[in-house]
């Protein structure tokens, strides 16, 4: 596949919680501040625990200066094409032009079904989208009244207007060849997921989407390609974002991707990902463009990268801590954070040749991959909460589970990562924490209170394993599954900040001694 020449963008998937109606607007502020180019919120009218996805996109325009926003992807079923168009636009002219559009035909239709929209077969959701970006189109361009007869959406004489202050882009997410060969045919993007259309599938959907554009006259490089990311175990980008940049370019060089969207709760990775793997993208992909050597292939990445300013600054310690992202979602405390020892001081002439950093970047690598199935789980439980989760609406992480009942199945996936979470803290107190101990005995009482704080994480983990009982039997026991998983969130995170602010320098100077 080709590379389009597109500028690269870079930018968020923010979810809009209703239960912390402020979250997204902060972390869009950061955003905007760290340097990133688009923001974009999901959009399910049909989930009462999260908000409307086009007043938190006002708010957030409102909030910022330069990231452009828009929904990723607007439920169509739901949103009226007419209406889409006119609240694109308005928006569009409140920020500056600052405003996209990102469409879907429509999911979970049980649940649209039950909000009062249409249940639609695969060959109705294409037609109902086909007809939707004429609607949209034609009240954004035209000059008269506009005449559209579909069979799903038409205009009959409707007024145009109001014109959006710059061209709104019509990024489509879609799957299937059909819908693709839509994308191409009359589409400004195209906007996958990694979770439904993994990196290996790409080639196939771009050729589609080439070919069909091709049919109908238009330049491929006309559809820019985009997609969302899901970094963690299974997903993509694969490691710690240090080793991100070489897979995202290799995708923009070999694919023609254009616009990588990270979904994302944490300030602190936000800012990585616009001050440290935006930037490393961009120039690797300019060098790529002004040669014609080939780039690792994305699906087997290569170790994590030094960055060119550690290169020359003689072996200096890059990895570095993920920061405590600051808020607190629970009122309760298990433990006084000012109480926490440190270590001892790090020898500023110490240098630490690359290979010696990899256990501190393992260290990272497994913390994200421990965050990433926090913000899965902290998701499957807003689900659950808010009834919208159907038996067989598990996610792909708990595909192999055949439960029938909601809360059991969200009751195995939470078994299944609080496993992980207690063997990898069970494997350092009872492996590399002795290992450090005897190379630094100064380091014992940072390691006995990690030690402290894992047994604290497990009471936490089981507290919710007993909420999850009891709202299977009694759906009055919301507000306690939601403590628990609030309390969770707020401890593991605050303690895998405090693991890597004290154990990168000494796993990079000992080892881990496995």
């Amino acid at each position: 596949m080709p590379d389009y020449g597109h500028d690269l963008l870079f930018g968020t998937v923010l979810v809009p919680a209703a239960g912390h109606s402020a979250d997204a607007v902060a972390l869009a502020r950061v955003a905007d501040r760290s340097g990133l180019d688009l923001v974009s919120v999901p959009d399910h009218p049909y989930r009462p625990d999260l908000l409307d996805a086009w007043t938190v996109l006002a708010v957030i325009a409102a909030s910022t200066t330069r990231v452009r926003v828009f929904p990723n992807v607007a439920n169509l079923p739901l949103r009226p094409p007419a209406m889409l168009a006119r609240t694109a636009a308005g928006l569009d002219l409140l920020s500056d032009g600052r405003v996209e559009l990102g469409l879907g035909a429509g999911s979970y239709w049980e649940a649209i079904a039950a909000d009062g929209g249409p249940r639609r077969s695969p060959g109705e959701a294409l037609r109902a989208t086909r007809e939707a970006i004429e609607v949209i189109r034609g009240l954004w361009t035209s000059d008269r009244h506009v005449h559209i007869d579909g069979k799903h959406y038409g205009l009959d004489g409707a007024a145009p207007g109001p014109a959006p202050a710059h061209p709104i882009g019509i990024w489509v997410g879609a799957v299937g060849p059909r819908m693709l060969k839509l994308v191409g045919e009359t589409a400004d993007g195209w906007l996958p997921s990694a979770p439904h259309v993994p990196p290996d599938r790409l080639a196939a959907g771009h050729r589609i989407v080439d070919e069909s554009a091709a049919s109908a006259g238009r330049a491929p490089a006309a559809v820019r390609r985009l997609y969302n990311l899901s970094p963690g175990p299974g997903g993509f980008p694969r490691g710690a974002p240090d080793a991100w940049p070489e897979q995202l370019a290799a995708l923009a060089l070999e694919h023609g991707t254009s616009a990588f969207l990270l979904p994302v709760q944490q300030p602190a990775l936000i800012q990585v990902f616009a001050e440290e793997v935006a930037p490393a993208t961009r120039e690797l992909v300019a060098a790529g463009r002004g040669r014609t050597a080939d780039l690792p292939d994305p699906q087997n990445p290569p170790p994590a990268r030094i960055r060119a300013a550690d290169a020359t600054s003689g072996d200096l310690l890059s990895v570095r801590p993920t920061p405590d992202p600051g808020v607190r979602r629970s009122t309760e405390r298990l433990w006084d954070e000012s109480t926490r020892p440190t270590g001892p001081p790090a020898d500023p002439g110490r240098r630490y040749p690359h290979r010696e950093q990899e256990p501190a970047r393992n260290l990272v690598a497994a913390h994200d991959q421990l965050r990433a199935d926090l913000d899965r789980l902290g998701e499957v439980v807003r689900e659950v909460l808010a009834d919208t989760r159907d038996p067989g609406g598990a996610r792909s992480e708990i595909q192999k589970l055949s439960l029938r009942q909601n809360i059991w199945t969200l009751g195995a996936y939470c078994a299944s990562y609080c496993r992980v979470t207690t063997l990898h803290h069970t494997r350092e107190d009872q492996d590399l924490f002795p290992y450090l101990r005897d190379s630094d005995p100064r380091l014992g009482p940072v390691l006995d209170r990690l030690t402290e704080e894992h047994h604290a994480i497990q009471g936490v983990i089981e507290r919710i394993d007993r909420e999850l009982v009891a709202f299977a039997g009694d759906e009055s026991g919301r507000d306690g599954l939601r403590a628990a998983m609030d309390l969770l969130t707020d401890t593991l995170l605050s303690h895998l900040a405090y693991e890597e602010s004290e154990l990168i320098e000494p796993m990079a100077r000992f080892g881990t001694g496995w």
